[in-house]
């Protein structure tokens, strides 16, 4: 097996807005979660509604996913149904990381940006993810791995994609967010397989540290 891409200190640059653009994820190993944590970086000055991270299989086209429908507000979905976090303040700041967890023994859904956690919230409990899914950054599937609506695309810069078969705890959340070592992920920047579709290209980051 060949190395994966480590793409430490670059970053997806998705340049077109309205965009047909997004990046294909590989995830090994496939298989159905009972938990999982979804974190990545972001850097947008969209004010309509953006899809960050899609997770789609043939039974349900919005198994997980995390969706920004305005500057101030993430909704996270697991098996079609979602809950909303609420973050004031935060529609014009530069980059912004996020992570969304989710466990199924208690329902418990948790969100934190920029390392702050938000208060939790119930979703799906007793659910599972299916495992065999179309991963997407930077589009929101309406099937499995299409039916995009371009006015739902993302447009700006992303990096620092990371899924874990786990819900994180708070101090590896914190470690996320600063860019410190991470536990073994389904999905690492540091070694990811990803395909480029449409305008979107590979950039090295143009600032270091991105904490603040």
């Amino acid at each position: 097996s060949f190395p994966l891409p480590d793409l430490s200190r670059k970053v997806f640059v998705f340049r077109n807005d309205p965009s047909d653009a997004f990046v294909v994820l590989r995830a090994r190993p496939e298989r159905p979660l009972h938990n999982f944590t979804v974190c990545l970086r972001s850097y947008s000055h969209l004010q309509r509604p953006q899809g960050l991270f899609s997770y789609a299989t043939k039974a349900q086209d919005n198994e997980i996913l995390l969706f920004k429908p305005k500057p101030e507000e993430f909704r996270l979905y697991v098996g079609g149904k979602h809950v909303a976090f609420h973050v004031p303040g935060a529609g014009h700041r530069d980059w912004q990381h996020v992570c969304a967890g989710w466990e199924s023994a208690t329902g418990i859904a948790q969100f934190w940006l920029d390392g702050k956690p938000w208060p939790r919230k119930g979703l799906q409990k007793g659910y599972t993810v299916g495992g065999t899914a179309s991963i997407l950054l930077g589009q929101e599937q309406d099937g499995f791995g299409g039916g995009f609506d371009p006015y739902n695309s993302f447009c700006g810069e992303m990096g620092d994609v990371y899924m874990w078969d786990a819900l994180l705890p708070a101090e590896k959340v914190r470690a996320a967010n600063l860019g410190l070592r991470l536990p073994p992920a389904l999905l690492a920047w540091h070694g990811l397989a990803y395909e480029l579709r449409g305008d979107v290209v590979v950039a090295a980051r143009l600032r270091e540290g991105f904490r603040g």
